[in-house]
């Protein structure tokens, strides 16, 4: 068994819908894992854009996931805890929750990075990502991503 991750929304390595960018709704997409292994205490979800022109430009930042979940639903509110109990931290866009792609030029890579790990995290909301990727050292058993891609239409 291995952690596994997926959308219904978009298939590994295709184009992000608008519904998820900044050129639609801009809502969180479904998500959906599996296969997490039996020691996993939490886990944490970490949405990057690789292709920024600045560099990795953080989009979504979420942890302390119980274990009984093992989906997201679209449109999650942008809330620093979910009604699940997980909390969300603070994305490149200096806000809480998700925040959708959104290139100035050309076609991007989302990176959805799902962490299976020994511990709950115990941050607080609104957490910096370079706090919580502080946080995730020595606890990942198992990590898994999605990868979706996208270019806005002018």
């Amino acid at each position: 068994m291995s952690l596994k991750l997926a959308s219904r929304a978009f298939s590994d390595g295709q184009p992000i819908p608008v519904k998820y960018t900044c050129d639609g709704e801009g809502v969180s997409p479904p998500l959906s894992w599996t296969d997490a292994p039996h020691a996993t205490k939490s886990l944490a979800l970490i949405m990057d854009d690789p292709d920024a022109p600045m560099g990795l430009f953080t989009h979504w930042l979420l942890y302390d996931v119980p274990t009984n979940v093992t989906e997201l639903n679209e449109g999650l509110p942008p809330t620093e805890t979910l009604p699940n109990g997980a909390r969300q931290g603070r994305n490149g866009f200096r806000k809480i929750g998700y925040g959708g792609p959104c290139p100035p030029s050309g076609t991007h890579r989302y990176f959805f990075h799902l962490y299976a790990l020994d511990t709950d995290m115990r941050l607080p909301s609104g957490a910096a990502r370079q706090t919580l990727e502080a946080a995730l050292k020595g606890h990942v058993l198992e990590q898994t991503e999605l990868m979706g891609t996208y270019q806005r239409r002018k």
